[in-house]
């Protein structure tokens, strides 16, 4: 234990002293682990929230009450603590005297949030305000309210507050690693984070935040949002869940010149100085918490590559943006070809953007199509067709690809070609995917022209926010004649056309990486394998039932989250175990022991009988 963890351990009065830690690395020293762990010698991390986990400062004032426990998130729940813990907590007069239930503090904060006259921002502003007072009733509220709130609590809303992040900045609400004055003490700074268990991170340096560009610091809205997803929609523990932004500089000049701007006022880091910065944080963070999960959010693409080229077999990691996205459109993607009836093996795609996003998703379509064809790889990169925005990405076309485009690029000859609408033409596809961040670019003509080729096409418009997507709900129904399969990265409203309701899906990183994380981490997984990714599809793909992919329905309703979850979940965590990736026995049953460990908020005790202690 550290000088200053021994420091705070030495103010402590006796009887906060067996609530401590155990110092020992060794859990058969320690008498809080279970008897499973006294034996293994291997710390359980499955069951996370146990007192033992929190730091000695949050233990002490757990402990010793009074006002700091009403200002720490982890601890409060404001007037729904009870007559008793009152007395005991030292909170009796520090709060008005009704005793009121989650339930009720949940109706309170949901009709502020409906209120007509407030912004998705100020909503935004509110939920960020609730989470750093009361974490319990923040994660109630987003758990139950799940399909209403993840768009403002994530896209399209986040896109907005990362703009403005530094305007209305109120709470770290995670942690901020400077690669300009923390380097080589990383892991010192992580030790200031107040749980000894952390399970999942996601970390970002803001480089390319959604479609809006490089957002330095500000970018830190990402990881907030993907956390609490992670929470809220995958079952993780607050105390043990960790956003978090390396500060690498930023080469946004508005930024630089903006007095707000909460990061350093320095161009940005590139190239191995960049990587050399993610690997140290990586380290740190596995030296901490070996089985944590790192999840790499929103790097310039290049970056995103090298990143996890270099760490993914170091640690376990997996960058959403590159593996999430394309597990989460293989799933709509596999349902679409079911509602076409349309073999894996013969489906062609044209990709409009050629990011890390798109060639994530490609690279995962083909392996699925060469998988299902018994073919190799090579064969079923022919059936992919990307678009930059110099046109078709060939080996023939006369500029220098870099690497994540050189695997993409056509080798048979085909010509080269600019225009979208020629491409569909020459490609004849059965889907088209818009990963180009550059809004509207499905015209008119280009639908018409895919409608041509495919009864039933494919159109999946995935940039965020709304205002970049490739082509709205709308356009796509009207101009395909109410024929496409629509999925968009962000929500739309349905369209009526021809007396028809069509309902647009939505192919949401969310109803992969919350699964994906945590059946990676329930098992202790050493690495997320390209399988694993491949069964995460498969478990949300299979999630849908055939009735609603013959209606073009290819996504399941958000508001099954926790459910579409441990489903996902289950799947990877069975692909990591019958890899031999996993570091745990299979359990009887792997679901039910999922299941069991998804976090869920406390509620200890009944409001009404706690209000009539009070009277009497």
């Amino acid at each position: 234990m550290s000088a200053v963890t021994d420091a705070v351990r030495n103010t402590l009065p006796a009887s906060v002293e067996k609530f401590l830690p155990n110092t020992s690395e060794d859990p058969r020293d320690d008498p809080r682990a279970n008897p499973e762990e006294r034996k293994s010698g291997v710390k359980d991390v499955t069951r996370p929230g146990a007192i033992g986990t929190r730091k000695p400062e949050i233990q002490q004032t757990a402990k010793l009450g009074g006002i700091p426990l009403l200002y720490d998130p982890v601890l409060n729940r404001g007037t729904n603590f009870s007559v008793q813990e009152r007395r005991e907590k030292r909170l009796e007069g520090l709060l008005p005297p009704a005793v009121e239930s989650l339930e009720l503090q949940e109706d309170r904060v949901m009709q502020q949030l409906r209120e007509d006259c407030k912004t998705d921002l100020q909503r935004y502003e509110l939920l960020a305000q609730l989470q750093a007072s009361n974490e319990t009733l923040y994660y109630i509220v987003l758990m139950k309210h799940i399909k209403e709130l993840a768009p403002i609590a994530y896209t399209p809303t986040v896109g907005k507050a990362c703009q403005d992040f530094d305007r209305i900045y109120r709470q770290p609400l995670g942690m901020y690693f400077d690669a300009f004055h923390h380097r080589g003490r990383f892991s010192e700074v992580l030790g200031n984070f107040p749980s000894l268990n952390v399970q999942i991170i996601v970390v970002t340096d803001g480089g390319r935040i959604l479609g809006l560009g490089d957002l330095g610091t500000n970018g830190m809205g990402i990881p907030i949002g993907k956390i609490a997803l992670y929470i809220a929609g995958g079952g993780f523990h607050p105390e043990h869940s960790l956003p978090a932004v390396i500060d690498c500089g930023t080469d946004n000049e508005e930024l630089l010149k903006d007095r707000f701007y909460l990061g350093n006022k320095k161009k940005r880091l590139e190239g191995e100085e960049h990587l050399d910065i993610v690997e140290e944080f990586c380290t740190a963070v596995s030296k901490a918490f070996p089985h944590a999960l790192i999840q790499f959010e929103d790097f310039n693409t290049t970056q995103a590559f090298g990143i996890l080229d270099r760490m993914r077999h170091k640690c376990l990691c997996f960058n959403d943006d590159i593996q999430g996205t394309g597990a989460t459109v293989l799933a709509g993607f596999i349902n679409g070809m079911k509602a076409q009836q349309t073999a894996l093996k013969d489906a062609k795609v044209v990709f409009f953007g050629a990011g890390s996003s798109a060639v994530g998703v490609a690279m995962m379509i083909a392996q699925q199509l060469a998988d299902d064809g018994d073919y190799k790889l090579d064969k079923a990169l022919e059936q992919i067709f990307m678009v930059d925005s110099k046109g078709l990405i060939t080996t023939t076309r006369g500029d220098k690809l870099p690497p994540h485009k050189q695997q993409m690029a056509r080798k048979d000859g085909t010509p080269d070609m600019k225009e979208l609408k020629e491409i569909v033409n020459y490609a004849k596809p059965h889907a088209i995917v818009g990963l180009a961040g550059a809004g509207p670019a499905f015209t008119q003509e280009v639908v018409e022209e895919l409608c041509s080729h495919c009864e039933r096409p494919l159109i999946f418009p995935l940039s965020n926010p709304t205002s970049q997507a490739e082509i709205t709900a709308e356009n796509a129904v009207n101009w395909s004649k109410g024929k496409c399969i629509f999925a968009a990265g962000s929500p739309f409203d349905p369209v009526e056309y021809e007396g028809k309701t069509f309902v647009p899906t939505q192919a949401n990183n969310v109803l992969i990486f919350p699964g994906l994380g945590f059946g990676a981490c329930i098992v202790k997984a050493k690495t997320i394998t390209d399988k694993m990714l491949r069964a995460a599809s498969k478990g949300l793909s299979d999630y849908v039932p055939i009735e609603d992919i013959k209606a073009g329905i290819v996504y399941p309703d958000l508001i099954n989250l926790r459910d579409i979850s441990a489903v996902v979940a289950t799947a990877v965590a069975k692909e990591a175990l019958d890899s031999d990736v996993a570091e745990i026995k299979a359990p009887a049953d792997l679901e039910k022991y999922i299941r069991e460990r998804m976090w869920e908020p406390s509620r200890t005790f009944d409001p009404a009988q706690s209000q009539q202690d009070y009277e009497e």
